[in-house]
């Protein structure tokens, strides 16, 4: 039987255990699918860990992967046994050899968009394309802060960022993984464990600031990504690697700063049907162009407990996958 990675319960890596699940019969609108490729991003240790609540009689972790269409059921049109497809969204399931969803979940891929390609970069793919053109259409010459850009989500966002024709502030935390983030097209490479690294981004952002701040750090990061954005501008707060986010008074948005502040889930978005096309579309053609989106760290799927532990750790940089 197919191999996958389940929990019952929150916890660590510990938690994740290796079960075999039963083949199943695609009905109508589903197809199965033979995975070659899983992602693995920091949303599946928030599942896992009870930051998110695993949903009612779901235990497979992972919402994004990419394999070979291997029967479909009755009232699916647009695929056919063969096509090479992608995916991202609810619900769990993707840290398995096989599995059934949705047709109109799954993306067929372009000529030129690998399996492994497209499986590791839907989720982070989809987060770039949400935030530089829903949550703050970003335009040519404007400047951005990506924090953690030596990771998978802070190289994707970077180098859509520079193809749109912005500047690029980022910032990392260590001298090692500033050579990441350079390569990904950063004009500029902070420290954010230095203490005056707000000022200095301010002061290169025309000493005015950003106009729009991307931050999946958290903890106590954010009330200083708030401090480095120009009145009207925006932060858009992706996670908490850090920690929990300390409440946040609205006061401290409005005047002198009078910035927005957003908690936009890509999950929420590849859940609306429109926006899931436009957007995977989009990033289909940004792959196609060559957009790159490197693999930092690769395991097979029995180790994905190791994989979630060098993710939570800070060991990887760019973006990390699980093999079938």
């Amino acid at each position: 039987m197919p191999l996958a990675i389940a929990i019952t319960g929150p916890g660590g890596p510990e938690a994740m255990k290796a079960v075999d699940l039963p083949v199943t019969e695609p009905g109508p609108g589903q197809a199965r699918i033979r995975q070659s490729i899983s992602g693995v991003n920091f949303v599946d240790i928030y599942v896992r860990s009870g930051l998110y609540p695993l949903p009612p009689g779901q235990s497979v972790l992972g919402f994004e992967g990419a394999g070979v269409v291997d029967a479909i059921g009755p009232d699916v049109g647009e695929l056919k046994v063969g096509d090479r497809v992608a995916y991202i969204g609810h619900p769990l399931g993707s840290y398995a050899e096989m599995r059934t969803l949705s047709a109109q979940r799954l993306v067929k891929l372009p000529d030129g968009v690998s399996e492994r390609v497209a499986g590791s970069s839907m989720l982070r793919g989809l987060t770039a394309h949400m935030v530089l053109q829903k949550v703050y259409p970003l335009k040519a010459g404007e400047w951005v802060l990506v924090h953690a850009a030596a990771g998978g989500v802070g190289q994707l966002v970077t180098r859509l960022a520079k193809r749109l024709g912005a500047n690029v502030i980022a910032t990392v935390g260590s001298e090692a993984k500033a050579g990441f983030a350079y390569e990904a097209g950063a004009d500029t490479v902070l420290l954010h464990t230095s203490e005056d690294w707000v000022e200095e981004a301010r002061q290169i952002a025309d000493r005015r600031g950003v106009h729009l701040a991307i931050d999946g750090i958290g903890g106590t990061m954010l009330s200083q990504t708030l401090a480095a954005v120009r009145p009207f501008g925006m932060v858009a707060s992706l996670g908490q690697a850090a920690g929990p986010i300390p409440p946040i008074q609205i006061e401290e948005l409005t005047a002198p700063r009078a910035i927005g502040l957003s908690r936009p889930s890509v999950l929420t978005y590849a859940n609306d049907p429109e926006l899931y096309r436009q957007g995977t579309q989009a990033l289909m053609g940004y792959l196609q162009a060559g957009l790159i989106n490197p693999i930092g760290a690769e395991y097979e799927l029995k180790d994905a407990a190791r994989a979630h532990a060098d993710l939570e750790a800070g060991r990887t940089t760019a973006s990390v996958i699980l093999t079938m």
